[in-house]
């Protein structure tokens, strides 16, 4: 990218364009950006084709699906939001409004994780910081490493993802899981000789399964290939913890997840596991940041926490 920038580029480029492209790169919409910016769709257009001649480079694809970063963009974008980020943050301390407002750090987090290491978490760091504030966003691994690269979260508690959208990032191990799977105590799979169903057992009940792309849903499949076997159709896809715990409590259904996920229920006797390996379904887990991009002391601080709490699962 840098043989398409002359050695002028830097004074020409203005706060204006950097503004605009970062807001394109987070609503990945040229029209919501137009909106936050309280500027004319034609006006954004028109300051995004500017930075992009004078780039020399295409940073944005418009079409029917929104707007995508090119590969280009996507690596001019991991310096954008730090210059803008780190302007406002000047203007905001010149103007004395740091001191005004309780401090926020912004947490991407898989659904597995937020339902299990995260809750813990947050109720230490509001112990130890009774005015500090967590937005939290849950999604799937792609979804939040997109929001992280675009400067909406200060930090992921996530999976590393493959090696193009890892360019920018960095990834510090908290744990890794296998795959559990549970049921409601009583359940007919336990009353087996032994308590120790068997996979093909297993299709005889409802599943209750991530959906497709998933880490998750990708160990699955493999779990049952290794068997000679497949999932059935019929199977209940959902990233939703609390819907896939209620499945399982409430029915026959087998509920295929994340081991912490299931974690509390199987420790106060709610869940029961199944005794099936699953071998080889053991995926890490860990913190996502941008390597180029320097923590706030809040965030700082609650990644020190979820590091010291996930050696010490409940």
């Amino acid at each position: 990218m840098e043989s398409a920038f002359s050695a002028e580029l830097p004074s020409r480029i203005r706060f204006r364009h950097l503004s605009c492209f970062v807001a394109i790169a987070q609503e990945r919409n040229l029209r919501r950006a137009a909106e936050r910016l309280h500027l004319s769709q034609p006006a954004v257009s028109k300051t995004l084709g500017e930075l992009e001649a004078l780039a020399g480079v295409q940073l944005v694809e418009r079409g029917r699906q929104g707007a995508r970063l090119t590969a280009a963009g996507e690596q001019f974008l991991r310096h954008a939001v730090g210059v803008t980020q780190a302007l406002e943050s000047a203007t905001a301390a010149l103007m004395g409004s740091t001191d005004a407002s309780a401090p926020v750090v912004h947490v991407g987090a898989l659904p597995t994780v937020a339902s299990s290491l995260l809750p813990r978490a947050i109720a230490h760091l509001h112990a130890q910081r009774p005015h500090a504030g967590v937005r939290l966003r849950t999604g799937t691994n792609v979804e939040l490493l997109t929001a992280l690269k675009a400067g909406e979260l200060d930090f992921i508690v996530g999976r590393m993802a493959e090696p193009d959208r890892m360019q920018g990032l960095s990834f510090e191990l908290l744990y890794a899981e296998p795959l559990a799977l549970v049921v409601r105590p009583g359940h007919p799979l336990l009353s087996q000789p032994g308590a120790s169903a068997s996979l093909q057992a297993v299709l005889d009940y409802p599943l209750v399964i991530a959906t497709p792309g998933t880490v998750p849903r990708h160990h699955t499949e493999a779990l049952f290939q290794t068997h000679g076997l497949r999932l059935p159709a019929g199977v209940t896809e959902t990233l939703s913890v609390s819907v896939a715990r209620l499945l399982a409590c409430r029915s026959d259904a087998v509920w295929i997840t994340p081991e912490r996920a299931a974690g509390d229920d199987l420790a106060h006797g709610q869940l029961a596991r199944l005794d099936i390996a699953t071998s080889g379904t053991k995926e890490p887990v860990g913190l996502l940041r941008r390597s180029a991009a320097t923590p706030s002391e809040l965030a700082s601080a609650f990644m020190e926490l979820l590091t010291e709490l996930a050696q010490t699962p409940d």
